[in-house]
């Protein structure tokens, strides 16, 4: 399988993937102003012709764009990685334009979704992982300026 095609189908399914869905409480969790996740990040979808932006607030909370969707939400995250180097994520849709993504879905307000970061050793980029093991990854998330 074509290894672009690969990681547009696994950004898809991430983003539609129910792990307790509208059922799970999520804990907003305020970062330390120096924690390596705060700021934008962006993954290109070339098979979409499009990208993502994930803007990520020292308060907890994160806006995303993509495609024709504008979306907030809340988030818990690991204040550090763990042993193996992720941070867990766990990101609850707390608003939604109701509009299109770059893969056609239209997210639930409500929705729950749990992944795990691995952030590069630059700080610059990192991927998410639907477990603590590389080989479930997509990305890259690269910091925008």
């Amino acid at each position: 399988m074509n290894k672009r095609y690969l990681c547009f189908a696994l950004v898809a399914a991430f983003v539609s993937m129910p792990i307790s869905v509208l059922a799970q409480e999520v804990k907003r969790t305020p970062l330390p102003k120096d924690h390596p996740l705060i700021g934008s990040w962006k993954i290109d979808l070339p098979q979409a012709q499009c990208f993502e932006l994930y803007n990520i607030h020292q308060d907890g909370t994160m806006a995303v764009t993509s495609g024709a969707q504008a979306a907030e939400s809340e988030f818990e995250i690991s204040v550090s990685p763990s042993p193996q180097g992720f941070y867990k994520w766990v990101d609850k849709i707390a608003r939604d334009n109701g509009k299109p993504d770059c893969m056609g879905s239209i997210m639930e307000v409500g929705h729950v979704a749990t992944n795990f970061i691995a952030l590069h050793r630059t700080g610059k980029m990192f991927l998410m992982c639907e477990k603590e093991d590389l080989n479930t990854c997509i990305g890259p998330f690269n910091l925008q300026p």
